[in-house]
């Protein structure tokens, strides 16, 4: 029996460059988007689709929708298009529904969604709205995961590249060719009374961002889970690349992984870049902070603890 529908208004913001950015790729996930809404109408959901026009431009998007008075909101994009329209939404008693795609969708992992835009779509009918916390860093929210240091300098690097198939395999090797190029600057991690020198800080809301690099955090808690590593050794960091796969970091005594809901990062010397869900987000001096109960998530009925 279909369920009741419980939004009848929804706007789905896509990304239609997420991804491989090729021709075919780009007309194989607008017959996936014919095909979800579909199914979505069937369950008495109509969906307006409504295109990205450049990079920012989801957040005034879901901004004018939230305002139009939809019932739901869809976002269909990689991280940096989720993060987008959450920025445009956040605060507000919308919920968000999300259906994956793009080089990695950190959510959508974390909620167990397939990958495939039309079967995450089955979700949405019978899916539970949650209210659940975002961080902010600055101005700005994000949804899984912050940085500053060596990811915020790799993340500014990654997205002055240019989009395509190997994209995700440049990540990588990115990381590694800046492995021998950064240089690590000092910065300070202030949390309650204690300051930590650091050259690298995360800060997550998941458990996973490419590898297991916060397995106790959880976007249904209303904190944030915060790694700071206080080496400026290459090989150290070399090290770490390969431990943080196994979740060994804690065995690295410069290594510390805690959780907390307020911090404040501050440059010693140099440039210290920040990084929100894999987009470049501007420099350190910034306060990382957890905000209760920013958002509606539609969350599948298996992940509703």
């Amino acid at each position: 029996m279909a369920p009741t529908p419980r939004f009848r208004n929804a706007a789905l913001i896509y990304n239609p460059a997420a991804g491989r950015g090729r021709p075919e790729a780009s007309g194989r996930r607008e017959r996936q988007l014919d095909r979800a809404a579909r199914l979505l109408d069937a369950y008495g959901i109509r969906v307006t689709r409504i295109p990205t026009i450049g990079p920012g431009s989801a957040t005034q998007l879901a901004r004018t929708e939230v305002a139009a008075g939809r019932d739901l909101l869809i976002a269909c994009g990689g991280d940096g298009t989720i993060n987008e329209v959450v920025n445009g939404m956040a605060g507000s008693a919308v919920p968000l529904a999300i259906l994956p795609a793009g080089t990695g969708n950190v959510l959508a992992t974390h909620l167990g969604l397939p990958w495939d835009i039309w079967r995450a779509a089955e979700y949405i009918p019978r899916g539970v709205v949650r209210r659940v916390a975002l961080g902010q860093v600055g101005q700005r929210y994000f949804v899984s995961l912050a940085g500053a240091g060596a990811d915020g300098h790799l993340f500014y690097r990654l997205n002055q590249l240019p989009a395509g198939d190997l994209k995700y395999a440049r990540y990588f090797w990115e990381g590694y060719r800046q492995l021998w190029l950064y240089d690590f600057p000092w910065f300070e991690v202030r949390v309650d009374d204690e300051v930590i020198p650091a050259t690298q800080l995360v800060v997550s809301r998941v458990k996973h961002y490419a590898f297991p690099i916060a397995p106790a955090a959880d976007i249904f808690r209303d904190d944030l889970e915060v790694c700071v590593i206080s080496a400026r050794s290459r090989f150290r960091y070399f090290l770490y690349s390969f431990a943080v796969f196994a979740d060994k970091l804690d065995a690295f005594p410069e290594v510390r992984r805690f959780p907390a809901r307020r911090l404040q990062a501050t440059p010693r010397e140099g440039r210290v870049r920040v990084e929100t869900d894999a987009e470049s987000a501007g420099e350190l001096p910034m306060e990382f902070r957890v905000v209760p109960e920013a958002l509606s998530l539609l969350v599948p009925e298996k992940r509703i603890h």
